[in-house]
């Protein structure tokens, strides 16, 4: 691992790409305007990118449609669309630690975490994808006798994806990767807050074979670009992980136009249930790192902790020493676990919430007011509310910052009340040694995803995403590829 200072030097090397990507190749917006991306550690500008909006989307649209049409990527071989997807993974592993800083520089994730998290996710992404390519067979309906009925699955066409700026390369990489591996042609806008990695993901794609047109970046602001690409009649399906607020627009953009497919992965809520009988210890330091890792900006965070009053106090103690090691710092130092959130309305968030639980009677026991230094990075503190309950904003509301509510509970029926009175749906946790409780509670609770003893374990193998107000369709697996695909039916009478 290199050394913080190492890693400064590498930083001043970089040539950041802050141009919209369409039809491969880097273009200026076509109003000539540019907008800051900052980095939210010192509050200094990196670069000035291209602000697209509906122009540089149409002219990205048409390229994508373009090249569908044409068959150039869609009607290519299997083998040969996947030996470009392995080829493009191979130079983002050859990239790593360019990738690993640009996260680190525009978000301020730990470089620690970009290294042993996402590079290595955003890469196997590429490659499992890749390797279904392949594998993924039609069918044969079982019709009468003289007739014969084929289901085929065909790319939808274009594909609009819409990707946030907690994890930017791994999310960009669970949108395009299935979409591009259908067979599709995407129109990707990043978060005007995180987008150089996906620029230049872009580019290493077109390096490793892939057809002009096929992957289009138009970096911008939701309200422009990002609805554009909503509204767009020549747009198929449109993929978006964002907030439930959010979500809901771009459903009623996808009405008011051409009724394409919206698939959502929006905001989350998660409970972390936490039995008498559990390993106090365990889940004390899981508990810590589903709320303290990558700052609290994460969407499956546990930010709701439900303990059994039995040992909440022996739970406590623990939990207050597992989350010491959460200390803001530097986010180039290796040693760092919290970096900065991503910028100052995001600081002045955490500070509302903080402030809200205060007023309705919750107990500051670890952490609290953010001390924000003008001009030396966005840094919060991680911190613990005791004494909340389910009627208060900081458990009701998702805050996308390091900050936990902490409630108690008597009974398994109580807990599991507490775990679903939410409008979110996306992840949760629990607790225990007893295996019938663990398969019981699991199925009870809300939520598109239930980790029992751990906390955010996962792979390329198992899908992500959730239910009720956290959105609809599947991340990841084989899953993830039936949102970019049409069914077909061919029968015929013989």
């Amino acid at each position: 691992m290199k050394t913080r200072d190492e890693w400064l030097a590498l930083s001043q090397t970089l040539e950041f790409k802050n141009q919209a990507y369409i039809n491969g190749e880097f273009r200026a917006a076509v109003s000539g305007r540019v907008f800051p991306t900052q980095n939210p550690a010192t509050e200094t500008v990196l670069t000035e990118i291209a602000e697209c909006d509906a122009a540089d989307v149409d002219l990205a649209v048409e390229a994508a449609r373009t090249v569908f049409r044409a068959g150039t990527w869609a009607e290519l071989d299997p083998g040969k669309r996947k030996h470009i997807m392995l080829k493009w993974a191979d130079l983002m592993d050859a990239h790593r630690d360019e990738f690993a800083l640009l996260d680190t520089l525009e978000m301020g994730k730990p470089i620690s975490e970009m290294l042993s998290i996402d590079v290595p996710d955003a890469i196997d992404c590429i490659r499992w994808t890749a390797e279904c390519i392949d594998k993924i067979y039609g069918e044969i309906a079982p019709t009468a006798t003289g007739t014969l009925a084929m289901i085929h699955h065909e790319p939808a066409g274009v594909v609009g994806a819409i990707t946030p700026w907690n994890y930017p390369l791994m999310m960009v990489c669970w949108k395009i990767a299935p979409a591009l591996a259908a067979g599709n042609s995407v129109v990707l806008k990043p978060s005007e807050k995180a987008m150089l990695s996906a620029l230049r993901l872009a580019e290493l794609a077109s390096e490793a074979g892939l057809p002009d047109g096929v992957l289009n970046v138009v970096p911008g602001f939701g309200h422009t670009a990002g609805k554009a690409l909503a509204l767009h009649m020549d747009v198929n399906v449109l993929a978006f992980t964002g907030s439930t607020r959010v979500a809901g627009m771009l459903m009623g953009y996808a009405g008011e136009s051409n009724m394409k497919r919206v698939w959502l992965e929006a905001g989350g809520k998660s409970p972390n249930i936490v039995f008498a009988d559990a390993d106090i210890e365990k889940a004390a330091a899981g508990a810590a790192a589903a709320i303290f890792s990558n700052q609290g900006e994460v969407c499956i965070a546990c930010s709701r902790l439900y303990v059994e009053n039995s040992i909440k106090d022996e739970f406590m103690a623990a939990l207050l020493k597992a989350s010491e090691r959460y200390r803001a710092g530097d986010p180039l130092d290796p040693a760092t676990t919290m970096g900065p959130v991503v910028d100052q309305a995001q600081l002045q968030t955490v500070e509302r919430y903080i402030g809200s639980a205060i007023e309705e009677g919750g107990q500051v026991v670890f952490g609290g007011q953010p001390e924000y230094q003008p001009g030396k990075g966005f840094f919060v503190k991680s911190t613990i509310i005791d004494n909340t309950h389910n009627g208060m904003k900081v458990v009701q509301e998702e805050i996308f910052g390091p900050v936990l509510a902490v409630g108690g509970f008597d009974t398994e029926e109580e807990a599991l009340a507490l775990a679903n009175d939410s409008r979110y749906g996306l992840g949760a946790a629990l607790w225990t040694r007893d295996i019938s409780r663990a398969h019981r509670v699991s199925r009870k609770i809300e939520s598109g995803m239930v980790w029992v003893n751990t906390w955010g374990e996962g792979d390329s193998t198992v899908p992500f995403g959730g239910v009720k107000g956290s959105g609809n369709g599947r991340d990841k697996s084989l899953h993830a590829l039936e949102k970019y695909v049409d069914i077909k039916n061919v029968f015929i009478r013989l």
